[in-house]
Order: structure tokens, then C-alpha cells, then sequence
């Protein structure tokens, strides 16, 4: 696609949320018109005013009446019904193009869409998104996964080159499997780090970011670069009583703050690293044994 008149869509959002206002807003910088948006929440409709200023606000339905190109960003739980409704109600035209952003579906919950003679894409940006002009630069250095039939996937691939970012194509039956990785990595990073600083600012420490911050982006960055060989640590190097101590300190911790969420997570996490570590050859069979026992 290039930006010339007869190549520019009209692209309607349902659901001005992160992900809604920020694809809006690059697809309107990469020349596309932003006929309308939903948007019932404050916070929806204060983001719709900072990232797609001048674009109406309408009742989904004139949404979908009035575009081009419908792009789906609401929950996942209602999506499906979200689209049975409006295909029962004549709303999708043939030749329209309907996607949806949700990370576990593909294009069969867009088929009451198809049914109707709507071209359906499904797209996933790997990028967490804050719903802010920030994530616009963070964009063009993303990923989007790109589901659909292989007539059409030239469509959804030039949409992603448009915005900047890097199509990948996702199969249908792979979305799931695909959206678990992702959120696996991204989701459980969070709650991992949470805890850590969590930890930390119960020891009295005034900025506990601080502490972990060159730890972690080192980390991570060796870990994108040299995969499973990256893992360092006590279980890596086989330092049981090391992990026997982490344990007594977070039953101590789990005591004084009443929970034992982290010592639980730090345990199943540890026996996973067990089972990393020898499989690298950082440990031997018994090693790994030893350790899972003082884990039990």
C-alpha cells in the first residue's frame, strides 16, 4: 500500500483502549483517515482526545457503517459476541475489511464477518502497550503477528509495513500457542520482577529499581542473544545450600508479610531452572536431585 487517495482507508475503532488508540494513531500517521471510535470510559474517552484528536465519537454501529476497515481492540471474552451480534444485525459489508488485535484468536471468531463478504485478518503487536504517544516509536520496533487466509495476508502484512513494525505470519492453529509464549515472557516477567522489588523494599531499600535494573536488562539482553545459555545463578552453578537459604528467607519473609505467594513462585520457578540447568550440563543428575529435594 502506498499513502496516494485511492489506497487510503477509512478505518473505524471499536474500543479506544491501549491498543486501540495507538494502531489508530500510526495508521493515521501512515496516512489512513480515522473515521470514528468508540470509546464509554473516561479513561477511553480521554485517550481517544490525546490520540486521535478531531476523530469523532460514535455508537459502534456507526462505527462499522462508516468504515472501510474495522479494527476490532476490545476484551477477548467479548469479541466473538461483539461480531455475532453485528453480522445478525447487517452490519458488515462484503469487501469491508474487519481485524481484531486479541492475541488467542485467529480469524474464526471474525467468521460471522466473512460469512457477510468481509475480507478478516487477525493481528497481534508483541509490544506492551502504555496507550500513550510512547508506544508509537516502540511500534515500529515490534513484531505483529498476522493471521489469515493466504489471499488476503499480503493485506494485513502491508498494513504492519505501514505502521512501521515487522510482520510475522501466525497460523490459525498456532494463535494460542503463539499468544502463551508472549504472555508467558512478558505477563510472568512482571509478577517475577514485582515480587523482586517487592522483597527488596521490605528490607528498607529506597529504590529498589535500581538494584535490579542493570541485573535485569543484562539478563534479558543475554538471554534474546544466547538463548538457554545465558542462565546464570546458584541453581545453574548447583549451589544448594544457597537455595536452601533463599527458602528459609522467604519462609521467614512469607511469615512477616502473610502470604506465600513468593517463596511458591520462587520454588516452581527454581525447579524449572533445575531442570534448564541440566539440560545445559551447568549440573549433573544428582545435582539437579539434590536441589529439587530441598525445593520439596
Amino acid at each position: 500500500m502506498n499513502h496516494e487517495d485511492e489506497t487510503r482507508l477509512g478505518i473505524g475503532i471499536i474500543g479506544t483502549g491501549r491498543v486501540g488508540a495507538v494502531l489508530g494513531s500510526a495508521l493515521r500517521a501512515a496516512g489512513h483517515a480515522i473515521v470514528g471510535t468508540t470509546a464509554t470510559s473516561e479513561a477511553s474517552l480521554d485517550r481517544a482526545e490525546a490520540m486521535l484528536p478531531g476523530v469523532p465519537v460514535l455508537d459502534i454501529e456507526t462505527v462499522v457503517e462508516r468504515a472501510e476497515l474495522v479494527l476490532f481492540t476490545v476484551k477477548d471474552d467479548v469479541l466473538e459476541e461483539l461480531v455475532a451480534g453485528l453480522a445478525r444485525l447487517g452490519r458488515f459489508k462484503p469487501g469491508q475489511i474487519v481485524l481484531h488485535c486479541a492475541g488467542r484468536f485467529g480469524t474464526e471468531v471474525l467468521a460471522p464477518a466473512a460469512a457477510a463478504g468481509a475480507i478478516v485478518l487477525a493481528l497481534h503487536p508483541s509490544l506492551s502497550f502504555t496507550g500513550t504517544s510512547m508506544d508509537l516509536p516502540r511500534l515500529r520496533q515490534a513484531t505483529i503477528a498476522v493471521t489469515g487466509a493466504k489471499a488476503v495476508l499480503p493485506i494485513g502484512q502491508a498494513l504492519v509495513v505501514e505502521i512501521g513494525a515487522e510482520p510475522v505470519l501466525v497460523a490459525e492453529a498456532d494463535r494460542a500457542l503463539y499468544h502463551a509464549a508472549i504472555a508467558h515472557a512478558a505477563n510472568h516477567t512482571v509478577v517475577v520482577l514485582s515480587q523482586a522489588l517487592e522483597l527488596l523494599t521490605s528490607l528498607g531499600a529506597e529504590d529498589p529499581a535500581r538494584i535490579l535494573r542493570a541485573l535485569v536488562e543484562a539478563s534479558v539482553a543475554n538471554t534474546l542473544q544466547s538463548g538457554p545459555s545465558a542462565l546464570t545463578g546458584p541453581v545453574s552453578r548447583g549451589d544448594v545450600e544457597t537455595v536452601r537459604a533463599h527458602l528459609d528467607a522467604l519462609d521467614e519473609y512469607a511469615l512477616s508479610a502473610g502470604s506465600t505467594e513468593v517463596r511458591t513462585a520462587y520454588a516452581a520457578l527454581a525447579r524449572a531452572t533445575a531442570s534448564r540447568a541440566l539440560a545445559n550440563g551447568t549440573i549433573d543428575e544428582a545435582t539437579a536431585a539434590r536441589i529439587i529435594d530441598a525445593l520439596e
